[in-house]
């Protein structure tokens, strides 16, 4: 499942949310992919996503969860990457 957390993540002037995938990357990818969002957007286990497209990304079917949430599915799912572990 595609899921997005809430845009809280300050950065460049803006805020930002995570979309990610509790399957696959593949999954991940294709999806963002459908939406033109940006390949330099990915970071490891998620996009980076404007505050201003979140509703877009709902609309096209990401599960709004929270932060909390979101980090929690990608450990059990065994997709979390943390900076600097390869």
């Amino acid at each position: 499942m595609i899921l997005i957390d809430p845009p809280h993540t300050e950065g460049y002037g803006r805020l930002w949310s995570h979309l990610a995938s509790d399957s696959d990357y593949e999954e991940l990818h294709l999806f963002a992919e459908r939406l033109a969002i940006p390949a330099r957007g990915f970071d490891r286990d998620h996009y980076d996503i404007p505050a201003e497209w979140y509703d877009a990304v709902v609309a096209a079917g990401a599960e709004p969860v929270s932060s909390r949430e979101l980090v929690a599915r990608l450990r059990e799912a065994g997709l979390r990457r943390r900076r600097g572990a390869t």
